[in-house]
């Protein structure tokens, strides 16, 4: 089923605690994200909708910093946005996501704007929010799983989502996630596909090779075991005790980080993102 709901995010405008912004907001909290990405185009319409766009401006491999400042923005909107600026994101999201629809040709069926598909992207997204906190500070207790969740829930809602749908606490979440996953599945154009991300393969050779392997890693090592089977990558016990090590490394060097270094570059794409939306420039 799609939508094309264009009306107000549901999600009213709430203050954010200095703490929540330090559980949300954390340049090495980033470390997941390619981790988190997979996990997003691991459904194969998500994946297949993805590498068979031909929305040239929101391509990865042709745009790789511009993909990742708009990606970085649409998380800032929706977590620290306005109504208005929330709707100005939504607007532009929708406009994106018509252009990306299979035709008769496409093996398989998708369309970016299924209210369904997502769902699914943005529990993800907020999966993301709870591995990012802890591996940084540690097991997340349920009050505080709630009061994110609740806040997250404009993940959602700044695309097709209505606000209903969104789960109401850590139970319905765990329901929601556990069933969505037998759907998780790819085939061999997505795995390819998705394999680069973890590899950085769509950087400039150089950095592709200094980094890629680094980066592959940690995408690896934070990926649920089911998605790591999906993705045909195997993972020893010796290289989970050497990811813990640096994770544990990571954690300790976030916790000793000025404020402005530590919200890098967070801080960054927030401002860049007002600004742009004052001028009228687009975001995406």
């Amino acid at each position: 089923m799609t939508s094309d709901f264009d009306g107000p995010p549901l999600t009213p405008e709430t203050p954010v605690s200095p703490n929540q912004r330090r559980l949300l907001i954390s340049g090495l909290g980033l470390a997941p994200a390619g981790a988190n990405v997979i996990m997003q185009l691991s459904r194969l319409p998500i994946g297949r909708a993805i590498v068979e766009s031909t929305v040239e401006s929101g391509s990865l491999r042709r745009h790789p910093i511009k993909r990742t400042r708009t990606t970085l923005a649409y998380i800032m909107v929706a977590l620290y946005g306005t109504d208005h600026e929330r709707a100005v994101m939504r607007r532009e999201v929708n406009a994106q996501h018509r252009q990306v629809r299979s035709n008769d040709d496409s093996e398989v069926t998708y369309d970016a704007l299924d209210s369904e598909l997502q769902l699914w992207v943005a529990a993800c997204m907020f999966r993301g929010v709870i591995d990012a906190a802890t591996f940084l500070y540690g097991p997340v207790d349920d009050v505080t799983y709630a009061t994110l969740l609740r806040h997250c829930a404009s993940f959602a809602t700044t695309l097709q989502v209505s606000e209903s749908r969104w789960p109401v606490d850590r139970a319905t979440f765990d329901a929601y996630f556990a069933t969505a996953m037998r759907d998780v599945k790819m085939d061999d154009t997505t795995r390819s596909y998705l394999r680069g991300i973890a590899s950085l393969d769509f950087l400039p050779t150089p950095l592709s090779r200094i980094l890629g392997p680094s980066h592959r890693f940690l995408t690896i090592g934070f990926l649920p075991p089911a998605f790591r089977e999906e993705l045909g990558v195997s993972w020893s016990s010796r290289q989970q005790a050497r990811f813990e090590r640096i994770v544990s490394g990571m954690g300790a060097l976030n916790r000793h980080l000025p404020r402005v270094l530590r919200e890098f570059p967070w801080n960054l794409i927030e401002r860049d993102t007002k600004r742009r939306m004052s001028r009228g420039r687009s975001i995406l």
